[in-house]
């Protein structure tokens, strides 16, 4: 396993990703114009998200939601702001192809606990922070097993599973089960929600 972990992830990451990417830049390219005559620009959303040991790196997803703030000039709730071109993305999972970027660059891993915001970070457990000790994924363990419509505290679980029980054969069971999680289109919101609800802390809930 230290091995996989050292180095043939990256290898797996590289092997995968950079066939994928070249096959996926034309339905990228299609996306991106959808995204311009829909919502306009900017097409990429970008945002500062904590990787492996908390460093900080650019997440580059596919805008989804549109940038309307009500009369006291607030942004108005993801509900009345995502798009229905934004949520048929979201069904796909094609919001989340620009990742693939920052898998290339090394930001990322194909497999991984989901990068999530910069200051979630002083509000996990100890444990719960252990999912940083590799590197984040554009799928992992916990998007195969519930996604958004599980509570934080069971995706952080799933999370910390997969640090200690990483292996090559996991990864390869968590892409296929991501196939066919993305085919059926199951979990990507929380119930009720348009999106997860804002984690504030274990300790406070």
């Amino acid at each position: 396993m230290q091995i996989y972990k050292q180095v043939g992830k990256r290898t797996l990451d590289l092997f995968l990703g950079i066939p994928l990417l070249i096959l996926i830049i034309p339905l990228m390219g299609l996306v991106a114009a959808m995204i311009l005559l829909w919502l306009g620009n900017p097409v990429l959303f970008k945002q500062l998200r904590p990787g492996k040991n908390n460093v900080s790196f650019i997440l580059y997803k596919f805008r989804t939601m549109s940038e309307e703030y009500d009369s006291s000039g607030r942004l108005l709730s993801d509900d009345l702001r995502i798009s229905k071109l934004g949520k048929f993305l979201r069904k796909l999972s094609l919001d989340e192809l620009p990742e693939l970027f920052n898998v290339l660059k090394g930001d990322m891993s194909l497999i991984g606990p989901r990068p999530l915001l910069m200051q979630y970070l002083d509000r996990y457990t100890p444990e719960q922070a252990r999912r940083h000790e590799v590197k984040p994924g554009i799928t992992g363990w916990a998007q195969v097993n519930g996604r958004n419509a599980i509570t934080w505290e069971e995706k952080f679980k799933y999370d910390v599973w997969y640090v200690d029980n990483l292996s090559f054969w996991l990864d390869l069971k968590i892409i296929f089960m991501t196939i066919i999680k993305v085919i059926k289109g199951e979990g990507i919101n929380q119930p009720g929600q348009a999106t997860m609800d804002e984690f504030m802390g274990s300790h406070k809930q």
